[in-house]
Order: C-alpha cells, then structure tokens, then sequence
C-alpha cells in the first residue's frame, strides 16, 4: 500500500510548480488524482466531528504518503489557502498545528498554525499540492461521499463560491482559495473568498 500511495503523491505534484504570487486564484480550479487511501493511515481519524489536530503518528503517516518530515518550514513554494468546513450546517474548527510536530520539531509541507483555517503549504521544492494530500496530512478521511467516519450523504464543495463537481480530495492547491466543504445541508451562507490581507498574507 505504501508504495501504491507514493506513487499517486508523485502523479500529484507533477507538473509545472506552484506560484507563491499574492494574486488571487484563478477561476479555472486545477484536478489533480483522486486520495482514497486516508482511512487506511497510520493514526487516520475515523470518527466524527471534532477532529483533532492529528499528530498522533504523524511522522508514520507523512512518510506513508511519501511527504517527508521538514526540518524548516520550506521557502521555494509558499502560498495559502483558506479552508471552510460544515458538518449538518454547523462550522467545524480546523484546528492549529495541522502537519508540525510537537514543539515544532518538523514540518509538513502542508500544515497550519492556528485555528483561523488558514493552511500553509511552504515546500523546500518546486511542487503542487491537493486537498487530499493535506487531509491525508491531517489524518481525516476524506472524498465525495463522506468526512471522517460520516457516510450516506454527499459532500458539496466550493472553491471562491463556485460549486465544483468533483471529488474534493483532487483540488490542486492554487494561491489564496477559498476553499468550503459541507457533509449534508449547505451553509446559509457559501464563503466566496477570504481576507487573507488581515492576516499579512
């Protein structure tokens, strides 16, 4: 299994490298292959809402997926994304220190530093990165038909307002998304894009 997960990282991060512009994202959202594999992780949080941040075998799980743990944050890729998750209507919190290890002794490439829904991804090599690859960072299972251990009901994405038919776990990271997840009824309101100025980003 481990090598079959390496190899769908390494069809993920082909292609041209990511850009650290601050212009927003583009409309067009980028596809990358699918990650099925979450719930399989070392350390995979197959349960329900809330989710913690994951860093029970974390560096288990980065290796398994083939994203090495970092000594610094890296500096050749650094851009950000906003994350907005529903479960039944209600917010759910993504929580700090998603990808860095205790004491900030490592780091994933893709990681976040507080609760804000903010996510990092900072890689020391040219790369892109999916949304799949930070739940699978994250430890939470994640596709078009459920979020941790929730099952029976569509999840319905959105990146800048935009409905996407997609699974969402193929999202290729782009520069300032606004990026919301709902398991059962929409959010009153879809969040279209993100502040990321208030938070000098």
């Amino acid at each position: 299994m481990r090598r079959a997960l390496v190899v769908l990282i390494a069809l993920a991060v082909a292609g041209c490298g990511s850009s650290s512009s601050s212009k927003p994202a583009a409309s067009r959202v980028a596809i990358g292959p699918s990650f099925d594999t979450i719930a399989s992780l070392p350390g995979a949080q197959n349960h329900g809402p809330p989710w913690d941040s994951g860093a029970n075998k974390l560096q288990q799980r980065l290796r398994a997926i083939g994203l090495a743990p970092l000594p610094a944050e890296g500096t050749v890729v650094h851009i950000h994304q906003h994350l907005d998750l529903y479960v039944d209507g209600r917010h759910v919190t993504v929580p700090a220190l998603i990808g860095i290890g205790p004491g900030g002794a490592f780091f994933a490439s893709l990681h976040t530093h507080d609760t804000t829904g903010i996510l990092h991804v900072e890689s020391p090599t040219q790369a892109q990165f999916t949304l799949g690859q930070f739940f699978a960072v994250w430890g939470v299972p994640l596709s078009a038909r459920g979020i941790g251990s929730l099952k029976g009901q569509p999840v319905h994405v959105w990146v800048n307002g935009k409905p996407l038919a997609a699974d969402p776990t193929r999202i290729i990271l782009a520069e300032h998304q606004e990026i919301a997840l709902a398991y059962g009824p929409a959010p009153k309101r879809v969040p279209s894009a993100y502040d990321f100025s208030a938070q000098g980003l």
